[in-house]
């Protein structure tokens, strides 16, 4: 059966910067109710009058840089700074049990409405700052954790970057039949259960990366989401965007959420991939991109991004 790379599934359970004398990154504690979030605030010659974004990580044990262990990108450290050239503030985090950000939680008391609840303490942390101007970032797992955000939360403008438009179980299932389609029936078998809330024991140790016990619940909390019913609900200024080179969510789920969500702004950015990239659409020379942290934004991206955030 062919080799099975989890890796760049939607799910992945759990050089120094050189800043124009306008900008200035620091170090915050971004305290939650028992926690802490440690993350980068890059703030700009305006400061608190500036536009700030929020960097909402997508899925799995991603850092405030956009990387993990199975991923060397530099993705978000690289778009902050980028931004914070164009007079735009930003706050990245480590999200909850990653990088700084360590917490008493074990993965089986994780559910994803913590994920939500972090951004709304960013969120908050920013309007304690004095920040009026806040637009977040989804990225990828954060599109439909900001969707939930700016609707418990009063923020100016939302960004979807490379959200599904689907509930989590139909990407899973799409995913993992292109990989290995030997497993595409007992994947859809666990996840219609999990879809109603029951836990799964018996299922094959192959999968266990996916579905292990401890991290059903958070699959569980997670599977009740839509994100078109979700994107639907915002009232705020909406930008989707997605790139056409990325292999991990299709170009088909920015359209779905655009079809629930017209008043939006679809844009799809060509030869852009999922960590925002230039890359080829063959999958081997695509997944070497994750792997190269000197690796420049895909040229398009900041236009895009400050034409959407400026206007």
């Amino acid at each position: 059966m062919k080799h099975l790379n989890w890796s760049i599934l939607v799910v992945m359970i759990f050089s120094i910067p050189l800043f124009s004398i306008a900008q200035k990154e620091k170090e915050v504690k971004v305290k939650m109710e028992d926690e802490i979030l440690y993350g980068s605030l890059i703030s700009v010659a305006e400061k608190s009058k500036a536009p700030v974004v929020i960097i909402i990580p997508g899925s799995g044990p991603t850092d405030r840089n956009g990387n993990s262990m199975m991923i060397q990108a530099n993705s978000y450290r690289m778009l902050a700074e980028e931004l914070a050239e164009h007079g735009i503030a930003s706050l990245r985090y480590d999200k909850l049990m990653v990088g700084k950000s360590k917490s008493d939680k074990s993965e089986g008391d994780l559910r994803f409405q913590d994920n939500v609840d972090q951004v709304n303490a960013c969120i908050d942390y920013l309007k304690k700052k004095k920040y009026t101007n806040i637009i977040l970032i989804g990225h990828s797992e954060g599109s439909l954790i900001g969707m939930l955000a700016a609707q418990q939360r009063e923020v100016n403008k939302f960004i979807s970057f490379a959200g599904t438009g689907r509930s989590i179980d139909e990407v899973l299932i799409e995913q993992i039949t292109a990989q290995s389609p030997g497993y595409t029936e007992e994947v859809k078998r666990i996840l219609l259960k999990l879809k109603k809330g029951e836990e799964v024991d018996d299922f094959n140790t192959d999968l266990a990366s996916l579905f292990r016990k401890s991290v059903q619940p958070y699959l569980i909390s997670w599977l009740k989401y839509s994100p078109q019913e979700e994107i639907q609900k915002l009232e705020i200024p909406t930008l989707i965007l997605h790139g056409t080179s990325d292999i991990q969510v299709s170009e088909e789920d920015a359209v779905l959420q655009h079809e629930a969500n017209p008043e939006a702004e679809l844009k799809i950015i060509d030869g852009m991939n999922h960590i925002f990239k230039a890359a080829s659409e063959n999958r081997e020379e695509n997944i070497q991109t994750y792997l190269n942290p000197k690796l420049p934004l895909h040229e398009e991206l900041i236009p895009v991004l400050t034409g959407f955030i400026l206007e």
